[in-house]
């Protein structure tokens, strides 16, 4: 196969997902077993891989969110022709620029998130360094780490939560590692990783890079930027360690009496999703001495842990003014129950209270200003337009919250919603009469009272797309256990296309298409893995007459729906 004289379209990308994939599940069984002489050597070749690089090249300049924001160098959006140059230019001797410095704001806080932007060069070689380090470390990372990995969530997370209190109370230490990616300490993050001689080299050239801020160049002495494609990556392995160190102080060890086995002793139990962590445990000063314990562990890697988000509590009992805790927008929390609403204990004897799981009140009021924002700027525009803004926020919070017990969060939420958009009705008609704005928009007069226009119209058969979707229509459920998407990507040869349709956050036009499609796309004719961007595209085109409706639509790859779109521009014009 020519290389230099193929066109971005023409490349076989099955054939080169296929070679990448082969060689990373090779570094994974390598890693797992212990092999790092073998792990080396396929690291040099993928590394060398044009298969790999191509891969690189076509996610950050097709597939990812930031491929239209510039580095410091101003390049980004590339075209077919320049996306085949950089593939070529693509070597790991190539120096690091700076990052562009870019602050965005963080929710919940007045704080400002500081962002480092690389230039599309350096974010091509990150994402090959990715794909080179990625395979050895997830078989080496520990079971209760969710944050930033392949096939695991924020869901898994709750769900792992719920396993370790559903059948006994315990004491918590909710905690947050302060400024984690801007204070890691390079040194020590570069011995751990531990890693041959050329991959050192680059990481440390992108530690080291500086950032642009304002025309002006600051030295980055700490840290990892947050914006890089490995950045991620580098800050789960600075923080692998800390489960296997709790485990290591608090085991689980069997009890013994007069010769004989009577029983087990309770391990502490460690979750984390990136830098948010909880350790649970029955005796609270077992609790107390994990608190000490993780301070030591992070001051190795330049951490400390964020006195304002740290707390002890329990879920079931008040402890020092705390019962329960919010962990990744949700409240955690057991309330005592009478003996016929209780579960049993794994000793068949009566819990005497009942988990539940909710969405966190700031996670609501959150949502609430993000609905306000939206209304605001569309207090001119048309009821439509208004109900295609409003409906991905609505099912997005929806979604994630659909799996704990939200039934009356979610109805709060409508009201509040119907009493918002009500408002929004009223000042667009400030003369009208009460009864003519619901005629207009609740449809009072033609039996659809306490129904929007839009939901009203399903009825009629007018466009979906302009529904206001019911959050007190969405599932409510108690959470017990969320279905987990395994590492199949890397680890296990098996696809992950079906099981991504029945997460939470699919949507349930996705979630139809994978199903119908059983986890393929039918342009590239190959399996949807986790971390993989999917579009929803019209068979056929709604300017040539196309319906949007099921029966003419697929879900493809980012990158297949730019070819298939630019093939059908192509033929419009030659037609022409």
């Amino acid at each position: 196969m020519d290389n230099t004289m193929m066109e971005w379209k023409d490349l076989p990308w099955r054939k080169l997902e296929r070679s990448v994939f082969k060689l990373q599940k090779r570094i994974f069984k390598a890693s797992q077993r212990g092999d790092g002489r073998t792990v080396r050597q396929l690291q040099k070749t993928l590394m060398r891989s044009w298969s790999a690089k191509c891969l690189s090249v076509r996610r950050v300049t097709q597939d990812n969110q930031g491929k239209k924001t510039a580095g410091v160098d101003g390049v980004k959006d590339l075209a077919p022709v320049e996306r085949l140059q950089l593939v070529a230019e693509l070597t790991p001797t190539q120096k690091a620029q700076p990052t562009r410095r870019v602050w965005i704001p963080k929710p919940g806080s007045e704080e400002k998130r500081p962002l480092g932007i690389p230039t599309m060069k350096d974010r091509a070689l990150q994402a090959l360094t990715k794909q080179v380090l990625e395979p050895e470390w997830e078989a080496r990372f520990e079971a209760n780490s969710y944050g930033f990995r392949p096939g695991r969530s924020a869901h898994d997370a709750i769900a792992a939560i719920f396993g370790c209190i559903s059948r006994q109370s315990k004491y918590v230490l909710d905690a947050d590692i302060a400024k984690c990616f801007d204070r890691i300490d390079h040194q020590a993050l570069l011995s751990k990783l531990n890693t041959y001689p050329t991959i050192n080299r680059l990481l440390k050239g992108w530690l080291k890079s500086g950032v642009m801020d304002g025309g002006t160049l600051f030295p980055t002495s700490e840290g990892t930027p947050q914006g890089g494609v490995i950045s991620p990556l580098l800050a789960n392995i600075a923080l692998h360690g800390m489960e296997q160190y709790i485990r290591n102080a608090y085991p689980k060890k069997e009890v013994w009496k007069n010769g004989k086995r009577i029983g087990y002793t309770k391990p502490a139990h460690f979750i984390r999703y990136a830098d948010d962590f909880v350790i649970l445990h029955e005796d609270l000063t077992v609790v107390q001495e994990c608190q000490r314990l993780i301070g030591e562990w992070l001051t190795h890697m330049g951490l400390e842990l964020k006195a304002s988000k740290t707390r002890l509590t329990h879920t079931l009992y008040e402890h020092e003014g705390n019962v329960g805790f919010d962990f990744l927008g949700f409240t955690v929390r057991q309330y005592p129950v009478g003996k016929y609403q209780s579960g049993l204990n794994t000793m068949k004897q009566l819990l005497g209270f009942k988990t539940f799981i909710t969405p966190a009140e700031k996670g609501m009021e959150r949502h609430r200003e993000k609905i306000k924002k939206i209304v605001k700027v569309h207090r001119a525009s048309t009821q439509e337009k208004l109900i295609e803004e409003l409906n991905p926020v609505i099912r997005g919070w929806s979604n994630y919250y659909s799996t704990v017990v939200s039934s009356r969060h979610f109805s709060k939420l409508d009201n509040w919603m119907y009493q918002t958009l009500h408002n929004w009705a009223v000042h667009r008609h400030a003369k009208k009469s009460p009864h003519w704005i619901m005629g207009k928009y609740w449809l009072i007069d033609q039996g659809g009272a306490g129904v929007s226009r839009p939901e009203a119209e399903r009825h009629s058969g007018k466009s979906a797309a302009t529904r206001k979707p019911r959050l007190n229509g969405t599932l409510k459920c108690r959470t017990t256990g969320v279905p987990t998407m395994a590492i199949g990507s890397i680890g296990r040869g098996r696809p992950c296309g079906t099981r991504m349709g029945t997460h939470p956050e699919t949507n349930k036009r996705v979630s139809f298409l994978l199903k119908r499609q059983k986890g393929k796309c039918p342009h590239c004719k190959l399996f949807f893995k986790v971390g993989d961007m999917m579009e929803v595209d019209h068979t056929t085109p709604r300017s040539q007459g196309g319906k949007d409706e099921y029966q003419n639509l697929q879900l493809l790859h980012r990158h297949c729906h730019d070819t298939k779109t630019a093939q059908e521009m192509s033929d419009i014009v030659r037609c022409v």
